[in-house]
C-alpha cells in the first residue's frame, strides 16, 4: 500500500510539473520596436498567467534597451532566455533583435524605459498592462 501512495504521489507530482511547463510555440507574439527614444507600442498588454514571447527590435543607429526591472522580477521567464535579461534590462545594438519567452505576471501596470543616458528624459518610456 505505501509504495502505491509513493507511486501515486510520484504521478502527480510529475503531471502538474508538466501541466506547468508553458507551451512556447502557441506563446502570443508580441514585437516592440526601439528608436530613437520611442518603444512602438509604448504601452504593451498583457493576460496574467498567459505564455509570450517578447520579439524587441532596434531600429536605431545606437544601442538602446527594454528596462522593466519590476516586470522581469515578477515575470516567469524561460531558463533558457534569462541570460538575456540582466539587472531587470535586455540590451540590443543597432539594428539587433531579442527574443524573450516568458509568462506575464500578476495584474498591475508595470514601467518601461530605455535606462541609456538621457533617453528617459527624451521620452522613451512605456508600460506594461497585466490584466
Amino acid at each position: 500500500m505505501r509504495y502505491l501512495l509513493l507511486a501515486l504521489t510520484l504521478l502527480a507530482l510529475t503531471s502538474s510539473a508538466r501541466a506547468q511547463a508553458p507551451d512556447w510555440g502557441t506563446a502570443h507574439e508580441i514585437d516592440v520596436h526601439l528608436s530613437n527614444f520611442h518603444f512602438t507600442p509604448d504601452t504593451i498588454q498583457m493576460q496574467h498567467g498567459e505564455a509570450y514571447r517578447l520579439h524587441l527590435i532596434n531600429d536605431a543607429s545606437g544601442g538602446h534597451n527594454f528596462d522593466a526591472s519590476r516586470f522581469f522580477a515578477a515575470a516567469r521567464i524561460a531558463p533558457s532566455d534569462q541570460a538575456k535579461v540582466k539587472k531587470g534590462s535586455v540590451e540590443l545594438k543597432s539594428g539587433e533583435t531579442v527574443d524573450i519567452r516568458l509568462i506575464a505576471p500578476a495584474a498591475g501596470t508595470y514601467k518601461l524605459h530605455c535606462s541609456h543616458f538621457l533617453h528617459t528624459s527624451f521620452g522613451m518610456t512605456g508600460e506594461i498592462v497585466v490584466s
